[in-house]
């Protein structure tokens, strides 16, 4: 099949950890190899963000990367991003009118309508992945959302347009069925984690003797480092490692860290590279990410894959990957992930089996092949029915 990935803010190729690049940046990336390796022919659209950055660039064997002329060629926030949206599409419509994809398959909601507005003329059907659904967000940060108002309505009918929505986990489904999108329309395909490189064996950063408790991820407020730093007070001895790199973010936890008087306990090591992530997550004793609310959470799954024990609020897609194989905890709540921390860290043979429990679930669940091979299906089943009716 030819596959067109619409990735409107999130490029595979975009370094991850800031404000608007992450767990989806790796998801598209991923998806998209794995598809080309099934032997597909994969094209990834998103948005220039610089002036000198290649109209196309070859990402892997199977799979380009089409660097779409929509806007200022310069990093705009996502939330800013919808005015530009119509010549995105204008863009996909011009590519797809000479040589149509068999399916679209969009990635966040404006991804979605872009891809519509294209795809419908053509008869091409188009797969929905939200990423995270507006209803959510707005109901968690409330004035503080940043999201334009009209997200929630153009989310639904992008929901109701699409061939088939996948959802990143069983919790979204609740989610969608709220927003009137049909159950039937709906089929969960998590995110995966590349298991070649995310393994309990490898090298271990370094460390100095003390606990360590990592937490990684994009530097946005939602994330809740803030409550393991305030949960950190009540965890003696034990150093808190944060790997992100946005700088307002990063200045807030330092003055968190320092009224918790914690400034020797606290790392904030900036940015990492994705391929040195498995190597300080087999460093730390125990992951922990406390988010607010997380669509799916690539983070803990990826710790699962390196056998190391995950504490997790217990929202969103956490509920499916950690839940049975780690600890859930209440978010903003750090007192009882204080409780969880030490219980955990007093007990070495806990954290074996909790690291080989989420070993395990990883490698049998989540590899990118069998998530491929998931997302496949989904897109030969809207893709047939096409066919025979263009064909008769």
């Amino acid at each position: 099949m030819r596959i067109a990935l619409v990735s409107e803010h999130a490029d595979p190729l975009a370094a991850i950890g800031g404000a608007d690049s992450g767990g989806q940046n790796v998801h598209v990336a991923a998806l998209a190899l794995a598809l080309a390796e099934r032997g597909h022919e994969v094209t990834v659209h998103t948005r220039r963000t610089a002036p000198d950055q290649p109209r196309v660039v070859d990402m892997g064997r199977g799979v380009t990367v089409d660097h779409v002329p929509a806007g200022p060629p310069a990093p705009i926030p996502k939330d800013e991003l919808p005015p530009y949206m119509p010549a995105f599409a204008d863009h996909l419509a011009r590519l797809w009118s000479a040589r149509p994809p068999d399916v679209a398959h969009a990635h966040f909601w404006m991804s979605g309508l872009a891809a519509l507005a294209a795809a419908e003329p053509l008869g091409v059907p188009v797969v929905q992945t939200f990423h995270a659904l507006g209803t959510v967000k707005r109901r968690w940060q409330g004035a503080a959302d940043t999201s334009p108002p009209d997200r929630i309505a153009v989310e639904r009918d992008v929901g109701l347009r699409a061939a088939a929505v996948l959802a990143t986990c069983t919790d979204e489904v609740r989610e969608l069925r709220a927003m009137g999108v049909p159950e039937d329309q709906v089929t969960v395909v998590p995110c995966g984690v590349d298991l070649e490189l995310f393994t309990p064996e490898g090298p271990a950063a370094a460390r100095d003797g003390r606990p360590r408790v990592l937490c990684v991820g994009r530097m946005v407020p939602r994330k809740g480092y803030d409550t393991v730093i305030r949960a950190l007070r009540d965890v003696p001895g034990a150093e808190l490692v944060i790997v992100g790199d946005e700088p307002a973010e990063v200045e807030r936890l330092r003055e968190v860290a320092a009224a918790c008087r914690l400034e020797d306990r606290v790392r904030l090591v900036g940015g990492v590279a994705h391929g040195d992530v498995p190597a300080l997550m087999r460093s730390a004793d125990v992951l922990v990410t406390v988010p607010w609310y997380e669509p799916f959470g690539m983070v803990p799954l990826e710790a699962l894959a390196c056998g190391v024990p995950v504490i997790a609020s217990a929202v969103g897609g956490h509920l499916d990957t950690v839940a049975g194989c780690g600890v859930l905890v209440p978010p903003r709540r750090p007192l009882a992930l204080a409780d969880a921390l030490r219980d955990l860290l007093a007990r070495p043979g806990l954290r074996a089996a909790l690291g080989e429990a989420g070993a395990r679930r990883a490698r049998t669940r989540y590899g990118w092949p069998e998530v491929a091979a998931r997302t496949e299906s989904v897109y030969r089943r809207e893709v047939e029915p096409c066919t025979l009716i263009c064909s008769g």
